[in-house]
């Protein structure tokens, strides 16, 4: 059955996303069946996004420019589009996120979100999201191309070491979410460091937080509430939680150290023998 229903294209970027997709679609003489024939998909998915059921993905938006001859114009709306579905406070830091030149970041209960895979971000955002919990975790994972671009951020991330214990989405999850932590291991541009539970106290105690730092904008300090966040350019707050994150990377374990503890964790909580590494 053919998808009817009439957007208001200013109610938001995937409606608009939606309209523009049908507008040029019967522009150019097709129906839904014989685009989803072109694009390799259903026309059952072209109805669910021309009506704003269903958030499209940049390999859906690339391959339709190319079969409409739009000049890349899915291309560029869909980062809009994405990032629409993140939670309305979240869309601000995004944004920051995706220009900072430098992020350091402490995490005392979660992966941080840059770092997530697929079946563990799904996990977590399914405890409150279920009835969006695709196109949240569609807009999670484009958050990560950032370290993809040719030239990507400098990531620095210390975590406690109860995130590698905190079973998120079972034993699979975990091994899997473990696994690709140590796959940055030598990452160029991304550093892990393990905050022991040996370190006792510490300045991450009072919560996770974010430094962003730009190549020409003031610096921001991100922190998070239960639903909402809280971003900062104030000076002395910056040069406070700027020396609380030295502390922090001074009380983590070194790169190869929190390496060994991943793996160990792995190992003994989770089940599995890492590969060795190929020399």
């Amino acid at each position: 059955m053919v998808n009817i229903r009439n957007l208001d294209p200013s109610a938001s970027p995937l409606d608009y996303y939606g309209s523009e997709l049908r507008r040029l679609r019967e522009e150019a003489g097709l129906n839904q069946p014989q685009l989803g024939r072109i694009l390799y998909c259903t026309g059952s998915l072209i109805g669910q996004i021309e009506t704003a059921k269903k958030v499209p993905t940049r390999e859906f938006s690339e391959r339709l420019d190319a079969a409409l001859m739009t000049s890349g114009s899915f291309s560029r709306l869909v980062g809009l589009v994405l990032r629409s579905q993140l939670p309305t406070w979240f869309q601000a830091y995004a944004e920051l996120e995706g220009r900072a030149a430098y992020l350091s970041t402490f995490q005392a209960q979660l992966v941080y979100g840059l770092l997530q895979t697929e079946a563990y971000a799904r996990a977590v955002l399914g405890v409150e999201n279920p009835d969006r919990l695709d196109d949240m975790v569609v807009a999670r994972m484009d958050r990560q191309r950032i370290l993809g671009r040719e030239h990507p951020p400098v990531l620095c991330v210390v975590l406690d070491e109860g995130v590698l214990h905190r079973q998120i989405g079972g034993d699979e999850v975990m091994r899997n979410q473990l696994a690709h932590l140590l796959g940055f291991r030598d990452h160029p541009w991304v550093q892990v460091q393990m905050l022991p539970f040996t370190a006792g106290q510490h300045p991450g105690l009072l919560g996770s937080f974010t430094l962003l730092r730009f190549d020409e904008d003031p610096d921001i300090l991100y922190s998070e509430s239960y639903d909402s966040g809280h971003m900062t350019a104030h000076s002395q707050v910056i040069r406070e939680r700027s020396v609380s994150y030295a502390r922090l990377q001074a009380s983590a374990l070194s790169r190869e150290d929190s390496a060994a503890l991943i793996e160990r964790v792995m190992r003994e909580r989770y089940g599995h023998q890492p590969e060795p590494a190929v020399a």
